[in-house]
């Protein structure tokens, strides 16, 4: 069980590593194939982690700690690189709208925490679609880069609003929440 524990942990410093290691593949490198593979890998971390964590019933304070962490890292580095590697305004703002739910869930996770009130912002299943719509949407658009096929990119732009969509959703869900009492 301690391996496991550990593979588990393992996973999710990948995806806290693989955020600056995309960024500089994309900006420094221009390599939009590596920085793909990398991305869905991360990706792909994100669920066997928790997957592994439940099934093995091995989840941890920290793990639940770290997990989204890891996540806004990973989406943070890559949502800058492609916005300054596309030169796109758009990318830039629907990525900020996002990142800026993604600090104001952390604080009603922070203040939740310190009233007893956990379960206002307890992840879920929406959220988890939240996360894999945004990591989808990014290797869309890494995938139009590969190709260099602005079609691609194009839909990437639909893919990132609905992204947008579901990450506002469910940060006003958790706000509700956290405020209902």
């Amino acid at each position: 069980m301690k391996a496991m524990n550990t593979f588990i942990q393992i996973l999710t410093y990948f995806r806290i590593f693989s955020g600056p290691i995309i960024f500089l593949l994309i900006l420094i490198a221009q390599n939009y194939g590596m920085a793909l593979f990398l991305l869905v890998l991360a990706s792909a971390s994100d669920y066997w982690d928790g997957y592994l964590a439940r099934r093995y019933s091995l989840t941890s304070i920290m793990g639940a700690v770290l997990d989204p962490i890891a996540d806004k890292i990973l989406i943070t580095f890559t949502v800058i690189a492609l916005s300054v590697d596309l030169g796109s305004t758009y990318i830039a703002f629907l990525g900020c709208i996002m990142l800026a739910r993604e600090f104001w869930v952390g604080a009603l996770r922070d203040l939740n925490a310190r009233n007893g009130n956990e379960a206002a912002t307890t992840v879920t299943f929406l959220a988890k679609i939240k996360t894999t719509i945004q990591l989808v949407t990014f290797c869309w658009i890494l995938t139009g880069l590969y190709f260099n096929s602005e079609l691609v990119i194009f839909l990437g732009n639909f893919l990132l609003f609905l992204a947008l969509i579901i990450t506002l959703q469910t940060g006003l869900s958790y706000t509700i929440a956290t405020f209902k009492r």
